[in-house]
Order: structure tokens, then sequence, then C-alpha cells
């Protein structure tokens, strides 16, 4: 029975990959030191380039990236466009009027997107998705499959309406992400193959703050994002008493996650029939770690060059996202499948408050 288990596991893990390729868009007003225009582009989880509209910089993150530019300058000119004169436009006819729509006079504001589409290499579907948050909340969705907008927000209605009686628009949107933006995720993945398709084992560690804290396993150093962690007990996955944590990113591209096991329920003659296991796509090989006290690392202890990486890294990460998604204001909590995409990725052709 456990072995049919982790079969289906492993098949799951190991079936069609879903590849995604996404822009994010951020425009603030208020924050202090920080740049009120800024973008960034993501494949498979990995940031392939950073735009900062106010100085004018384009920096792109990995080497293939740059030959896939250099080689493709249509697309090249297309985000240069993007970014250094839609969205600066974005962010001066929007995050304003967006203020007096709300009847707000000061403080701090953000108003972000998030755009782009997924591919499945298997089924070859594509789902594409387009939607705004301001301040924290959504604030227009776009709906690939009737080619309408969805106002969450009474005060998005107003756009809403005017961007559903723009047929030219709902066309281009409609070409742009079932189109060319599956073309270009196509394309990354083909001059990306050795990064974004590749498989790095993590390194599996297990952790507890005090003796009465529950044990944390821990894998980092992980790739693709697409991995299954469990904890069993004589061969049988545990469901009680797991506390299983997120896939987040690390600073250098690859991923991290954890299973929290609580001891409460563990007899000290026990141990030993416990163990945690972790599946990753694309490899066949489950990593299994014994919960033995011999090998877990506390607080206690002098923090080892393992934890100190770990908190380097989760100190970068902090910093990374900051600015890429603008101190995270706007986090979508609903996402088993992405929402929908972008009017042009970081442009925006018409005010989200119409010309009065």
């Amino acid at each position: 029975m456990t072995k049919l288990f982790l079969l289906l596991l492993l098949c799951h893990v190991s079936s069609a990959v879903k590849h995604t390729l996404k822009y994010f868009s951020t425009v603030s007003a208020g924050v202090p030191n920080f740049p009120e225009a800024v973008a960034v582009g993501m494949i498979d989880g990995l940031q392939a380039g950073y735009c900062d509209a106010n100085t004018s910089s384009l920096e792109l993150k990995e080497d293939w990236v740059k030959k896939m530019l250099n080689e493709n300058p249509d697309q090249l000119q297309w985000y240069t466009e993007e970014c250094f004169e839609d969205l600066p436009k974005f962010f001066k006819a929007n995050i304003y009027s967006l203020k007096q729509r709300f009847n707000q006079s000061g403080g701090v504001h953000i108003l972000q997107r998030m755009s782009g589409c997924e591919w499945d290499d298997e089924t070859e579907e594509v789902v594409g998705f387009n939607q705004f948050g301001y301040d924290g909340e959504d604030f227009l969705l776009f709906d690939l499959k009737t080619l309408t907008w969805i106002a969450p927000k009474p005060e998005a209605v107003i756009t809403k309406h005017r961007w559903d009686a723009d047929t030219a628009r709902m066309k281009e949107n409609k070409f742009f992400f079932t189109q060319i933006c599956p073309e270009w995720l196509k394309k990354s993945l083909n001059y990306g193959r050795s990064s974004l398709l590749r498989t790095d084992p993590p390194s599996v560690s297990l952790l507890q703050k005090s003796p009465s804290s529950p044990v944390s396993c821990h894998a980092t150093g992980f790739y693709p994002d697409r991995a299954l962690m469990l904890w069993r007990k004589d061969g049988e996955d545990l469901h009680e008493d797991v506390d299983q944590g997120e896939i987040l990113p690390n600073h250098d591209g690859s991923f991290q996650m954890r299973v929290d096991l609580k001891l409460s329920s563990v007899k000290p003659e026990d141990w030993g029939r416990y163990d945690c296991v972790f599946l990753l796509s694309g490899v066949k090989e489950e990593i299994i770690t014994k919960l033995d006290k011999a090998v877990i690392r506390s607080n206690s202890e002098k923090p080892s060059d393992i934890t100190v990486s770990i908190i380097a890294a989760v100190v970068v990460l902090t910093l990374i996202l900051i600015a890429v998604t603008g101190f995270m204001v706007y986090r979508k909590k609903k996402a088993k499948h992405p929402p929908s995409p972008p009017e042009n990725v970081f442009e925006l052709r018409e005010e989200l408050n119409p010309e009065t």
C-alpha cells in the first residue's frame, strides 16, 4: 500500500510540467527611497530581467537571456519600449487618479500588475492572466475565456465597462496571451534549457528550535520547484501532527521547503519508525531522512555553515522580494491557477481612470 502511494506521488510530481512566464510591474506613491516604477520578468520562478523606469535601466540576470534578446532584437525593442516609455506613463496616469477615485490625499499607495501565461508541456494548454491590485487588494482581473474584465471593487466598475467596450483591445489581449506570450515562453525554455530544465537535488536537514519544538525536515537548494515532502510512519504517510510549509525561492534561483512533525505524539522508543521523504520532479529516487536525535540541529548548538547560509539566504531573498514586488503588498492567495494577463505586460494604453 505504501509503495503504491509513493508511486502515485512520484507520478504526480514527474508528470506534465506547467511552465510560466510572468511579468510584475509596480508603481508607488509616498514610498521614500524606492523607485516609483519598476518591473521584473520571471520564467519558471527564475528572475530573467529587472527594469527601473525612473533611471532607464534594464538589467538582464542571465547570460542566456542576453543571448536570446540579442538574437531577437524585436523582442528586446518591445521590452525596452514597455519599460522606458509605457511604464512611466502608466505611473503618472494612474496612481494619482486612483488616489482621487478612492478619496485618498496622502500616505503610501501601491499599484501592481501581474501578467503572463502558463503552458502545459504535455497537453499544450495555455492559460493567460492579467490582473491589477491596488493597496493590497484585487482591483481588475481579465477573464481570457469570456474576454471581459472582472471588477472586485466598486471603484473599478467604470474602468471595466470602458475596457469591455474596447473590442480592439480585447482581441489584442487575446492574441498576446494565447500566441505571443507562449511563443516567448517556449523560446526562453529553449535558450535557458541548461538552467530552466535542470534538476538539482536538495540538501536535507532536521532542525529543531528547542527540545519541545516540532522537528522540521528542511530541504534547500533544489530545482525545479515541483516537489513533494512528507513525514511517514512505518511507511505510511502522516496527516495529523504535521505542518506542511510552502515552497519558497532562494536568492540563487533554487528553492527550499520544510515539513514539521510535532513530537507530542511521538514516543521516544518509536523515533526509528519515522521518515522524512522528499520527491523531486524528474528524479526517480526519493530522499529519505530518518528521525534521529543525533542528526538534529538545534538553536542550542553553535551555528553551522548550513544554518548561517539559510539565514543569509532569507535576508537576501527578503531584499529581492522587496525590490521585485514592491514590498509584496499585492499577493494572490487564491492561486490554484494563475489569474489573467497584461494590457501588454508593462503597457497600459488607457488610464485606469477614464478622461473627464
